[in-house]
């Protein structure tokens, strides 16, 4: 399963770029801070602004607002799955625009087959000022 889930990886990314993805040392990603074409996926922005409209409407105190667009999605760091830690990790960050115009940075961590009953991927995001409880820590570090 997990070499399916690299497998599946490097699948999209070819299919994304249109270029077939080339083997490199410990590191499939390649250059960090660099537009990512993962961290960018329409499926990935999609996940985190549903999922911040259910967090502005049931955390009390915070502004009703939506993310209405990303820009510059890129890769902070990757950290493939191995036999002490099976679970392939992708750490993201881009700026968010809001609904009331402002612009916010937004960290983000696509976990690899950690969906629904293990089936799909999950998507952590952090946009900062709006971690009310504290869940990734000030200014969003754990996921930085």
């Amino acid at each position: 399963m997990l070499r399916w889930t690299g497998l599946a990886a490097a699948a999209l990314i070819a299919a994304l770029t249109g270029t077939a993805p080339t083997a490199q040392a410990a590191d499939l990603a390649g250059v960090y801070g660099a537009p990512d074409p993962i961290c960018g996926h329409e499926n990935v922005r999609a996940t985190i602004q549903k999922r911040f409209r259910y967090q502005v409407t049931h955390v009390p105190n915070l502004p009703d607002v939506a993310i209405v667009d990303f820009f510059g999605p890129s890769l902070t760091r990757y950290h493939p799955a191995t036999a002490t830690s099976p679970i392939a990790r992708r750490y993201c960050q881009a700026t968010a625009r809001l609904s009331d115009g402002r612009d916010r940075s937004i960290w983000y961590v696509i976990e690899y087959g950690q969906g629904f009953a293990s089936i799909g991927d999950n998507v952590e995001f952090c946009l900062l000022g709006f971690d009310r409880w504290n869940i990734y820590d000030g200014s969003c570090r754990v996921l930085r």
